[in-house]
């Protein structure tokens, strides 16, 4: 069967316009990219999926924040904007805020929580297993504030869909990104419905300046949050190390029903907004990782990709990630020298400290840390 993406036309306006890092030709790079590389309708096929509604979206927002973003952004992309009654608002963060000439992004939002409604109804069925949702994964946004260019969260809807609608009762999401999930997050800290791994840049060093080792989840949530911070810098030795070490392990003792990944390219090594060394070789890798353990749940994962902020590493990146999850061989080139530093983990050693510490903190919760 050909890899199924899932990718609606309205999504390219998910644009937050000139001047800012989050801008629509991410997607134009990337579709050109898989269309020189592979075979549309034998290699892979593009699904098309409709908006969600506002009823949907209080499945994970209030409906003053429904309210307050849709306006805001309509405003936006009229020209219409008031920055000053904008940055006083509650209900998003400066860096939400449009340049010039953005798109419909609060449109263009629901069109991708409607994609993730459509994988997971898809993969409740017989026919697809793994499925691909470009432009999702806008992990910082919260149930009534919008930061990090996220405006609604689509792996929290996508998890809180599948509890809803189809009695999941647990549910592996991992990310991936460079930036800490801290609206994923929150939305799951209480909850040991779903298993939240975060493989992020060290917080003290990022946006969002959470997801650090000790934040493990509240209540019955407690150890079902699990956040391995890295230094800047690390590489794959340091990403293989906390799979095979704490994502393996715990995976396999959870048990999930299905997994949903999220991370596009901005771990890579020239990002422009991060400082981690991943190479495009690595992301496949990371892709072929999350299909070995999606073997525990029956095969079943949705994998959502958007960031990346080095237009040079978007197309490449996210084919790998989809090549190593799909089992795809085809070649796809590194499109710019690495540099030696980045061929051998300068910080493994600071990882395998970090492990040591979570370990400590998840031992209680989980067998396997023990």
């Amino acid at each position: 069967m050909p890899v199924t993406i899932i990718y609606t036309n309205e999504v390219s306006e998910y644009d937050f316009g000139i001047g800012h890092p989050f801008r629509s030709i991410r997607y134009k790079l990337f579709f050109n990219y898989l269309k020189e590389k592979l075979r549309e309708g034998i290699d892979y096929q593009i699904l098309q999926a409709q908006p969600v509604t506002d009823e949907d979206l209080l499945l994970i927002c209030s409906k003053e924040y429904i309210d307050y973003v849709k306006n805001f952004y309509e405003s936006a992309y009229k020209g219409e904007i008031n920055y000053l009654v904008a940055l006083s608002s509650n209900f998003i963060s400066i860096d939400n805020i449009p340049g010039e000439n953005p798109g419909n992004i609060e449109k263009a939002a629901r069109f991708i929580l409607g994609q993730m409604r459509l994988a997971c109804d898809l993969i409740e069925g017989e026919d697809y297993k793994k499925i691909f949702s470009i432009g999702g994964g806008l992990h910082h946004a919260k149930p009534s504030f919008g930061e990090g260019f996220c405006v609604y969260n689509d792996i929290a809807y996508g998890a809180k869909y599948l509890i809803e609608k189809y009695g999941y009762e647990r549910i592996l999401i991992i990310d991936t990104d460079a930036h800490g999930g801290n609206g994923t997050m929150e939305y799951f800290y209480e909850d040991p419905r779903v298993l939240f791994i975060d493989i992020h840049q060290d917080p003290k060093t990022i946006y969002p300046g959470t997801g650090f080792v000790w934040q493990t989840g509240e209540g019955k949530g407690k150890g079902f949050t699990i956040n391995c911070p890295l230094k800047p810098g690390a590489s794959w030795d340091s990403y293989q190390y906390v799979f095979e070490n704490v994502v393996f392990p715990i995976t396999e003792e959870f048990n999930p029903q299905i997994i949903i990944r999220y991370g596009g390219t901005d771990p890579y090594w020239n990002d422009s907004l991060t400082y981690l060394g991943l190479k495009i070789s690595d992301f496949r890798k990371i892709g072929e990782y999350i299909r070995e353990l999606s073997q525990i749940c029956d095969g079943k994962v949705i994998d959502a990709i958007a960031s990346g902020y080095n237009d040079k590493a978007i197309s490449s990146g996210w084919l790998a990630l989809i090549c190593g999850l799909s089992e795809l061989e085809i070649e796809i080139e590194e499109p710019e020298e690495v540099p030696e530093k980045y061929l051998q983990d300068p910080v493994l050693k600071d990882t395998k400290e970090m492990v040591k510490e979570l370990k400590n903190y998840l031992k209680k919760y989980w067998k396997c840390m023990s």
